[in-house]
């Protein structure tokens, strides 16, 4: 096995890490012992605030690694962020702080050891383990489960004690693959770079690679060292290409997908699906994810990275689309006399369409972009940079999934969303929230003092006579709904 390969198996299995993570709590998330250990039920925002402080851990971690790779190396780098991995299994954001380490300096390592045209595909093979590692975490789950039962405190301890084996596996490997040669240069060290050129791309390369990459750095220096102030602030010379790398990864969290892998069971209980049928739905649902990612990596260098971004963003939109109105007719089913399977079966077929689209067209270009569109001196920063949204994006979408699947209903009437405007007009204000069973509440606000005008007759009964102008202070609170239920046109017995 030539150097560019083990590379590139090293780097799958540090990614399958992060795909392991993700599947790993995807069943967790509903054993009983596990949800009673934490002290909360099933669909509560604090299911979701556990998942999402790990992707605030991953965001701080890209941070921390990636300016400890800058100064010390990749390779060191990527055993720091190992370490903490693999000691995260004692806390979540521990975990998130290794695993957003190793999201952020894999891919810049792993691409910095590749050939321009093939760094693309080297990715998405890369990607495709990360699916890999999804599906090992989900097997392993639902074998454990259904042989141990969901009160088990071992069915979620389990999945958890198995994560070590890629530690494990990383750590055994690591010292047979070389530093790059870009990071070699950019510290002066250009005979460890030109061992590296030789090991990793063979020895007539050597003059002409270290020749291109010296000539690269020099032209750097000459520009000035680049700072994150140059990266975030508008008029800096790296804010173009941020401004890319930030959207691209909010996009991706905007999918939604990342609530697919974590909450992937739950969705197809909304379905109507039971909770066996739907773990082996979901069971399919990432198999077929890991098979579509071939055609990710051999589209992704042919095709482009923009094309193939822009046209699953079009069918992403229809596939959830299609996913929210079946969604929707499932949940109502009974009142609307349609037959459970001619919803939930289409649904199945939507969210398998989103999967193929977005593991094809959006899992990998996102985490590309910052290691093509940087200098090599803001590279790993770059890629922080992105990792950094990808964990804040993510941590809210996995956090307000659980609330939403709480909360949410399917529609609203006509004569519901005239009754809110109503509302509105009448408690001059805005900020009127619907809340169960069609009832309304006034969100608080700060203390203020407001003029009102008002009719009054002469009993005070307020329907007809002079206009009276008062002054009045006012505190709106939530507990303030059933003394504003008359205003808001329903009874407080509603």
């Amino acid at each position: 096995m030539d150097k560019q390969t083990q590379v590139v198996m090293f780097s799958s299995t540090a990614i399958a890490l992060y795909g392991y993570d993700q599947g790993m709590m995807s069943l967790i998330n509903t054993n009983f012992n596990y949800l009673y250990t934490m002290g909360t039920a099933g669909n509560s925002a604090l299911v979701g605030l556990v998942v999402s402080v790990y992707y605030l851990g991953c965001a701080l971690g890209a941070v921390l690694a990636s300016r400890f790779a800058d100064a010390k190396g990749r390779k060191p780098g990527i055993f720091v962020c190992l370490v903490t991995a693999s000691l995260g299994n004692l806390l979540m954001v521990v975990m998130g702080l290794g695993v957003g380490g190793i999201d952020a300096v894999v891919p810049v390592y792993s691409s910095e050891l590749q050939e321009d045209d093939a760094r693309g595909t080297a990715l998405a093979q890369e990607f495709q383990a990360n699916i890999f590692g999804l599906n090992m975490a989900y097997i392993l789950n639902v074998g454990v489960t259904h042989s141990l039962g969901k009160w088990n405190q071992w069915a979620w301890r389990v999945p958890i004690i198995v994560m070590q084996i890629y530690p494990a596996l990383l750590f055994a490997v690591a010292n047979l693959l070389p530093e790059t040669p870009r990071w070699c240069v950019l510290h002066g060290d250009n005979e460890r770079a030109k061992r590296s050129i030789a090991r990793v791309f063979g020895k007539d390369q050597v003059e002409d690679r270290i020749k291109e990459l010296t000539e690269a750095h020099k032209k750097e220096q000459e520009e000035g060292r680049i700072s994150y102030s140059d990266m975030l602030w508008p008029g800096g010379s790296q804010f173009h290409p941020t401004v890319v790398t930030v959207m691209g990864q909010v996009n991706q969290a905007l999918t939604g997908y990342g609530a697919v892998s974590v909450f992937g069971a739950q969705i197809f209980e909304l379905l109507g699906f039971d909770v066996t049928t739907a773990e082996f739905i979901t069971l399919g649902n990432y198999v077929f994810y890991s098979a579509m990612m071939t055609v990710a990596w051999v589209l992704i260098d042919r095709v482009g990275r923009r094309k193939l971004m822009v046209f699953g963003a079009v069918w992403l939109a229809v596939s959830f689309a299609l996913l929210t109105l079946l969604g929707g007719l499932a949940y109502n089913h009974a009142r609307l006399s349609i037959p459970l399977l001619a919803t939930a079966i289409p649904g199945v077929s939507a969210l398998y369409l989103a999967t193929a689209v977005f593991g094809i067209s959006w899992l990998v270009p996102p985490w590309l972009i910052p290691t093509e569109i940087y200098p090599s001196t803001a590279r790993a920063q770059g890629a922080s940079v992105s990792v950094v949204v990808w964990g804040l994006a993510n941590c809210a979408v996995t956090f307000l999934t659980p609330i939403g699947f709480e909360g949410l209903e399917y529609y609203l009437t006509f004569e519901e969303n005239q009754e809110f405007f109503k509302a509105a007009a009448e408690t001059d204000s805005w900020v009127v929230s619907r809340v169960v069973d069609g009832e309304f509440k006034v969100l608080p606000q700060a203390e203020v003092e407001e003029e009102e005008e008002v009719l009054i007759d002469g009993e005070g009964n307020g329907s007809h006579g002079k206009k009276r102008t008062e002054r009045r202070k006012t505190q709106k609170t939530l507990d303030a709904h059933e003394e504003m239920a008359p205003l808001l046109g329903r009874s407080s017995a509603r």
